[in-house]
């Protein structure tokens, strides 16, 4: 029965321990609470600014008959274009666009300075082959895509780029 009194004791001294330690606690974190509550209460100025701004609608909402007030409107001045680019030579644009297949004979394209391959194309004359280096042409031998594929090219850079080709291959 000894063993027992002396556990109890020893149980009643942990739990008191325990309880004085959770009471402490308790009067500390009301002690704070007063100290802290007065600096920002819901009756200051500051907090309810702080809520209506919280809370305050994304947009609002006129009935029929309420004016509603605008900012006046702004007039926007319009960017001056840009500079147009300088158009490319003839041999800027053979080397931009056509010597892809040009150049290595893709396609059944006649190679630039292989006067053979050139002589029957420049036999139907320099305006037809500017027509069907602009539009395009499907031929027996090949294809040929409008402005070499380049949509981007003037018809007179094209052009310029013909006559070169023609010049270096005769």
């Amino acid at each position: 029965m000894k063993r027992d009194q002396k556990f109890f004791d020893m149980y009643s001294l942990v739990i008191g321990g325990l309880a004085a330690a959770a009471l402490a606690i308790l009067v500390l974190a009301m002690k704070m609470s007063d100290l802290t509550q007065g600096v920002y209460t819901r009756d200051t100025d500051e907090y309810q600014a702080a809520v209506a701004d919280r809370i305050r609608p994304f947009g609002q909402v006129y009935m029929p008959g309420e004016e509603q007030h605008s900012a006046a409107p702004t007039v926007e001045t319009a960017d001056e274009p840009a500079p147009v680019a300088a158009a490319l030579s003839g041999p800027q644009v053979y080397n931009s666009a056509c010597l892809a297949c040009h150049g290595a004979g893709i396609g059944g394209a006649p190679v630039l300075g292989n006067a053979d391959n050139w002589s029957p194309r420049i036999a139907q004359g320099v305006d037809v082959l500017k027509e069907h280096a602009i539009n395009g042409y499907t031929g027996a031998v090949g294809f040929m895509p409008a402005k070499g594929g380049r949509v981007d090219l003037s018809d007179q850079e094209v052009g310029d780029a013909v006559e070169y080709m023609v010049e270096k291959s005769q």
